[in-house]
Order: structure tokens, then C-alpha cells, then sequence
């Protein structure tokens, strides 16, 4: 009998540690959890940040920075015809140029800066010369610390593109206050068509070429900016917006 008792009481014990180790692991595993999972907040928060201004489509080839002749390399399939890429050689390289943004809700005039963007302001002229931004809609917009109102891209998305990319110009040191004009990009020089007014000063780091300020028509901008998007899955503005029409002078 106490040979027995003893059996059961060491069993008991062994039962007892068993399950001290496995809680003990079990808490290992939820604390990694936990970690992995403030990691992954702390990723997600930095990616929205960024992702409001950032493309979906796919680069090919990504330019180094831009010296001497403008550069612009295949990307994906245009999601509206281009004729050909913009002029690489004799490039506006001073002054600026002047873009008139015709919308469904007033216009918005815009000073480009050729001196210190060149090849961005000349691949915007081209494609407004080329009526690839007519008719398309402003897609997304967003509010607070990012205040800006993106456009550019044709198939209304946010992914599509001119079927070329090119390097970035005019980072350093670059700040996006209210009235910046500056390319939307996937990454590092994988610029296209799409771009980002701002209409209230933003906070980014300088990461997206800024190349030129609204001059007239911040207050369109700005009443879209301030109605926001559809909802919070849905950036589209709430108040719609199209391009009808971008001329160059």
C-alpha cells in the first residue's frame, strides 16, 4: 500500500511539472505572439503612412538619380496610350513651366519647377501635352498629418502607369508643405504619372520628388481634402474630382 501511495504521489508530481512546462511554454508562445504582433502594428503604421502616397504597380528597371540626359526606362503597360516616352535630350533645365488643372470642380493652376526637377516636369508636360491625364479621376485623398489629394493615373486605382519610370529629383532636404506638388512613387526613382497635391503641411519624409506649387485653386484642393474619402477602406474622395482637362504653358 505505501509503495502504491508513493507511485501515485510521484505521478502526481511528474503530472504537475508536465503541466507547469507546457503553461510555461505556452506563455513563451503568446509573449512572442504579442511581440510579433506589436511588430507587425508598428510595420502596418509606417506602410499606411507611406502606402498613402505610394503606387501598387510594378517597376522594371529603377534609373539611378538623373545626370546629364533624363532617362526613362520600361515599366509596366500604360493603362492609357502614350505615344513613345518624353524627350530625353534639350530638356527645360531653368525657369518653370506653368500647368492649368481643369477639374469637375474649378481650376487649380500650378508653377512646375524645370530648374529643379527637369525630368520630372518634363514627363508631366509630356503626358498633359499627350491628353493622358484628361478625363481622369483624382482617386484618392487622405487627412491629418498626411494631407493630400492624389491623381494621375488613369484606370482610377492607384496602380496604373505612363508604361515608363525615372529617377527622383529635388529630395534633398525636401518638406511637403501646404501647396507642394510631388510625384507618388512605389520606391526609390519609380516615378510614372501619378502625383499628390497637398493641401494642408504634411509630414513625409523626403522620399518623393517635389517638383512644383499650386499657385491658384488651393481651395478646390482643400474642400475635397477637408469632405475625406468615401470611408476608412475606401480612399476615394467622398467629394469626386476629375481632371477634365491639363494644359501647359
Amino acid at each position: 500500500m505505501a509503495s502504491s501511495k508513493r507511485e501515485r504521489e510521484l505521478a502526481r508530481r511528474r503530472v504537475e511539472r508536465q503541466a507547469a512546462r507546457r503553461a510555461a511554454a505556452e506563455a513563451a508562445r503568446r509573449r512572442r505572439r504579442t511581440l510579433l504582433l506589436k511588430t507587425l502594428a508598428g510595420v502596418a503604421a509606417l506602410a499606411v503612412a507611406a502606402g498613402v502616397v505610394a503606387l501598387n504597380y510594378d517597376g522594371s528597371k529603377k534609373p539611378s538619380a538623373v545626370k546629364g540626359d533624363c532617362v526613362y526606362n520600361d515599366a509596366e503597360k500604360a493603362v492609357k496610350q502614350v505615344s513613345g516616352k518624353p524627350p530625353t535630350k534639350d530638356v527645360q533645365r531653368t525657369g518653370t513651366k506653368t500647368a492649368t488643372l481643369q477639374t469637375s470642380r474649378g481650376e487649380v493652376k500650378l508653377s512646375l519647377f524645370a530648374d529643379k526637377a527637369p525630368c520630372t516636369v518634363n514627363s508631366f508636360a509630356f503626358l498633359a501635352n499627350q491628353k493622358y491625364f484628361d478625363g481622369t479621376s483624382c482617386h484618392r485623398v487622405t487627412q491629418g498629418g498626411l494631407a493630400v489629394l492624389q491623381c494621375g493615373d488613369p484606370s482610377g486605382k492607384g496602380t496604373g502607369g505612363p508604361g515608363y519610370q525615372y529617377a527622383d529629383e529635388n529630395l534633398t532636404g525636401a518638406t511637403y508643405p501646404k501647396g507642394t506638388v510631388a510625384m507618388a512613387n512605389s520606391g526609390a526613382s519609380t516615378n510614372g504619372s501619378q502625383f499628390f497635391l497637398v493641401y494642408a503641411d504634411s509630414q513625409l519624409g523626403p522620399q518623393y520628388t517635389p517638383f512644383g506649387v499650386i499657385t491658384e485653386g488651393l481651395d478646390v484642393v482643400a474642400a475635397v481634402g477637408k469632405a475625406g474619402p468615401v470611408s476608412e477602406t475606401d480612399v476615394k474622395p467622398k467629394l469626386p474630382i476629375t481632371l477634365t482637362k491639363v494644359t501647359i504653358s
